[in-house]
């Protein structure tokens, strides 16, 4: 996350505590190294941190020399976080600690559909309730992330244009929690968060990394060089209205729910399958995967997302697929991966891993941990915050 050492103008608190939030430096001996400042220089940036609340010791070792070494980590303490991950069916709410300890997790199924007054109106009503059964209460709340499904306009803080999100254009969520909640709101797309949860939490030392959603809908958050990569306007990653129809059909174009032909998603969505299989939802449908020919269907529809994911990934040539979502299970996972080789490129799949990622229904919520955090612990706003 930081380079091997800092300019003199780079030194200050914020920049300090970003070294130790990196890892790459977590003594005072470290930082000293690191920063080439002196003994006091460190001890004054450090003794500003701890007072701010930001930092802790979290042990005492004996070095080969005898001397005691104070190792350096983020206060859990410093305060709490809300988290919200939104799907296009339902969404999970949660409060964790500074550092993404899960302290309490709720989820309820809601029609992305609804609008944003009604989903919002129940999550802002579920985070009252999350902070009043915490014994630090609202008074420790610190800032609050949540992803959404569609494209974010980081500029203006809404959502622009999304093509499921009917009411939702132009929408201002910080500016819905405000009133209640007087601390940052920052939100980013669904699956970018995801894609960072299980970057931070799970492979923090994979730099290029692809997330790929099988839920309702189809969509992928991209990880390269260490940082998510969002596009122009917050629309990468939308592979699940690349114009992809199944060659294998013998049927005229399919009409996307987006209102195109020929989507990735009209064929091999969850909420295709939903459509074929007359069911409401893919956790319904998912109840009965067993079954032969849900299960045939399945494995057709991973080949097809592998076909997608294969154009992804020759482009991108990320290391890891982190796969996950509702739709997800062996089956289409091993049809998935098995159309991968086929299609990709040797060099692009020689090293490359494809899996279930370890976070599973809560990667967007670690994900919103990260967000979060890296504008609270901002090295400009931390320095703000010690010069007080």
């Amino acid at each position: 996350m930081q380079s091997d050492s800092l300019s003199i103008s780079s030194t200050g608190a914020g920049a300090i505590l970003s070294l130790v939030r990196s890892g790459q430096a977590t003594t005072r001996a470290a930082l000293m190294a690191v920063t080439g400042l002196s003994r006091s220089t460190i001890g004054q940036r450090l003794d500003r941190l701890i007072q701010a609340g930001y930092l802790q010791v979290i042990s005492t070792t004996i070095s080969t020399g005898g001397r005691p070494v104070e190792a350096l980590q983020v206060n859990p303490d410093y305060g709490l976080l809300l988290l919200a991950a939104v799907g296009a069916s339902g969404f999970r709410v949660a409060v964790t600690d500074f550092c993404g300890r899960m302290l309490e997790v709720h989820s309820e199924t809601c029609a992305i559909t609804a609008g944003p007054d009604v989903i919002l109106s129940r999550i802002r009503t579920l985070f009252l309730q999350l902070l009043q059964r915490t014994p630090q209460g609202k008074s420790a709340l610190r800032g609050i992330g949540i992803g959404l499904p569609g494209p974010i306009d980081f500029v203006h803080k809404a959502i622009v244009q999304p093509p499921i999100m009917q009411g939702w254009d132009n929408f201002s969520v910080p500016g819905f929690f405000a009133a209640d909640f007087p601390v940052p709101v920052l939100m980013d797309n669904d699956v970018n968060l995801m894609a960072l949860g299980e970057h931070r939490f799970s492979y923090p030392a994979e730099q290029d990394l692809l997330y790929l959603k099988l839920g309702t809908g189809i969509g992928s958050g991209i990880v390269m060089s260490g940082k998510i990569q969002r596009g122009a306007l917050g629309a990468a990653g939308d592979l699940g209205h690349w114009f992809l129809p199944d060659w294998r059909s013998q049927q005229p174009l399919r009409t996307c729910r987006c209102g195109k032909q020929g989507c990735l998603e009209a064929y091999s969505s969850g909420w295709a399958l939903c459509d074929e299989w007359q069911v409401e939802s893919v956790r319904m449908l998912m109840l009965h995967a067993d079954q032969p020919a849900l299960r045939q269907r399945l494995q057709a529809a991973g080949v097809h997302q592998g076909e997608a994911l294969a154009m992804a990934i020759n482009l991108l040539n990320p290391a890891r697929v982190i796969v996950g979502g509702e739709l997800l299970n062996e089956p289409l996972l091993a049809s998935l991966r098995e159309t991968v080789y086929l299609r990709s490129g040797a060099l692009s799949t020689r090293a490359l891993h494809i899996e279930q990622g370890p976070l599973g229904e809560n990667a967007g919520l670690y994900g919103g941990v990260a967000l979060v955090t890296d504008y609270l612990l901002s090295p400009a706003l931390v320095d703000a915050v010690c010069l007080r």
